[in-house]
């Protein structure tokens, strides 16, 4: 075998997503020698086919929603979804799927980057398979950081494979709404994907092996979004698996369980995401590969089985606390203090606020009602109706939501919350801090929330906690 070109940088960062090119920029900002090895876009994911497209779609869908509530309360309207000006903006907002600024910025830094896949080869070596066939050996000197995020996990249904099913990727650069799309998975992704493509005409149905939908949120807030799901005109079917799956000039049939057959233009697979642990080479180095993780110690450096822990740190996805951009972003600047030896707290997961972009928007933060007694809580619960509030009367027929509270009655804080309806991913921040900063429930009392706003919901529902207390 023919001895590749050696390089000898400080650090290596193996995946440029979020929180890769946090690290990557941030270290090479620094004075580090930092190679990034990349083998699609840099910026990952969420830019180009998550977070930034699928809420550029949901946005241009929540227009069309609010366009059919008019009548009644601003006269009369005429809607006529056209999902081109969609499309366009999507292209627009992920620069036609190209990341020369993303690549330019992280470069200006004296970052230097290398196009493909790189794998550990042992302790302290890095081996690249190049995009253009070329080979390359770092050997970094300082650390290794493994950001090499998650892939959609593709069930073993029979017929599945070899057809044009979506993922993600594709649902997000589609030219034309399809005439109908089949979900399978009741979860983030494909709700909202589902939801925006439903309010452009397309016919939507759900299957979800679950018994519900959004499986880790509250069961208050997944049955509100079913309800609301249902009551336009979204199919969905719980507690039931596809079981074989067909594709001809007509679209898709799906077979189902409980003996359904449906049928869909489109099909989208969005029932979850996973790493490749064994792609990283991290047998190598004594790490084991057969959980859904990596493992890392509260600095987010790599621990393997036994032996001495190697200069290596992981960061976003793979580290299993949440695929969320903010995560991987939080855990790179952990990870950037930890190489730098600037210090700071070790990782601290309590109060990871997380959103679902449907309508209602759904948002939470920090442990729901059943982990907290599974932990071991004494619970103490408060809830009110949105719709009831001042702004809900305000804001219009149709609106719904929830504002839920989590907290030890014995330590009188908040170990979690949900909020569900109308711009609640903006609402949840105030109950982040409460969570984070672990605010006595007697403070937050005293707390004045602006009337009418959704905000003063929180007040409700918090009086309802504290008369539980002593």
């Amino acid at each position: 075998m023919p001895r590749l070109p050696t390089d000898r940088p400080d650090v290596v960062v193996i995946g440029m997503g979020p929180g890769g090119e946090a690290a990557a920029g941030r270290l090479a900002d620094a004075g580090l020698d930092v190679v990034a090895v990349e083998a699609e876009l840099v910026g990952g994911e969420c830019p180009y086919w998550a977070c930034i497209p699928t809420k550029a779609m949901v946005r241009s869908a929540e227009l069309v929603a609010e366009g059919h509530r008019i009548p009644g309360m601003a006269g009369t309207a005429m809607v006529e979804p056209d999902w081109r000006p969609v499309a366009r903006r999507v292209r627009a907002l992920t620069a036609d799927w190209d990341d020369t600024a993303a690549v330019e910025r992280f470069t200006a830094l004296g970052g230097r980057l290398l196009r493909g896949r790189g794998r550990l080869t042992g302790p302290g070596e890095v081996a690249v398979e190049g995009s253009d066939g070329d080979g390359h050996l770092l050997q970094p000197t300082t650390a290794v950081v493994l950001a090499t995020g998650t892939s959609p996990v593709i069930p073993d249904i029979p017929g599945l494979a070899g057809t044009p099913y979506w993922t993600n990727r594709e649902a997000v650069r589609a030219g034309a709404a399809p005439d109908s799309l089949l979900v399978i998975g009741g979860g983030p992704v494909g709700l909202e994907i589902a939801q925006s493509f439903a309010r452009f005409g397309t016919i939507v149905t759900v299957v979800e092996h679950g018994g519900g939908l959004l499986g880790r949120e509250e069961p208050e807030s997944s049955e509100l979004l079913l309800r609301a799901l249902t009551e336009q005109g979204v199919g969905v079917y719980l507690n039931t698996s596809v079981v074989g799956v067909e594709h001809g000039a007509d679209g898709f049939t799906v077979r189902c369980d409980r003996g359904e057959r449906l049928r869909a233009e489109r099909l989208l697979v969005a029932v979850g995401r996973r790493p490749d642990l064994e792609a990283l080479g991290l047998g190598s180095v004594g790490v084991p590969t057969t959980g859904r993780s990596v493992p890392v110690d509260e600095r987010l450096r790599v621990v393997p089985a036994s032996g001495d822990r190697p200069g290596i740190w992981a960061l976003g996805d793979l580290t299993g606390h949440g695929l969320f951009t903010h995560v991987a972003v939080y855990e790179a600047d952990l990870v950037c203090r930890s190489i730098l030896g600037s210090g700071g707290p070790p990782a601290d997961y309590r109060a990871i606020p997380r959103v679902t972009f449907t309508d209602p928007e759904i948002a939470s933060v920090g442990r729901t009602e059943a982990q907290a007694r599974a932990a071991g809580v004494r619970v103490a619960v408060g809830g009110t109706d949105l719709a009831a509030s001042g702004r809900g009367a305000v804001h219009g027929p149709g609106t719904v939501g929830l504002v839920k509270l989590v907290a030890d009655a014995d330590r009188g804080v908040l170990v979690g919350a949900t909020i569900a309806g109308p711009q609640a991913g903006e609402a949840i921040g105030a109950l982040t801090v409460a969570v984070q900063a672990e605010v006595p429930l007697r403070a937050l009392e005293t707390t004045v929330w602006a009337f009418p706003t959704f905000h003063r919901t929180i007040g409700t529902a918090l009086a309802e906690v504290l008369r539980q207390l002593p």
